[in-house]
């Protein structure tokens, strides 16, 4: 007596060939799960040194305001020094070359 599916005979052969078709479709589907776990896996790599370079990019600016904060700090010292000093005089060329260009362009514009 033959059990089904194992035997030579019709029915047996249909089995085996319906099993072997289940077969060729789980290996396609398998193909196609590694491309996919294969490109993820890639895109992963990928944004993952993307981030390293973001990181080490923002680290540098970070390092690029302190010093250019530092600098800053130090002209606005200097400029309230100046401005706690007696300097009417430098005041006043500085206001006389100033109405001086205003009117220097008020003259020019008026005469086109």
């Amino acid at each position: 007596m033959r059990r089904a599916g194992l035997g030579e005979g019709g029915s047996g052969n249909y089995v085996a060939s319906g099993y072997s078709v289940y077969e060729e479709e789980n290996e396609h589907l398998q193909e196609g799960l590694r491309a996919k776990v294969t490109a993820l896996k890639s895109l992963s790599i990928d944004i993952g040194n993307e981030v390293t370079y973001q990181n080490t990019m923002l680290n540098d600016m970070d390092s690029d305001f302190d010093s250019t904060g530092g600098l800053l700090g130090a002209t606005i010292g200097r400029v309230k020094q100046l401005s706690r000093g007696s300097q009417t005089k430098l005041l006043c060329y500085m206001l006389l070359f100033c109405f001086f260009v205003f009117f220097v362009l008020y003259w020019f514009i008026k005469l086109r």
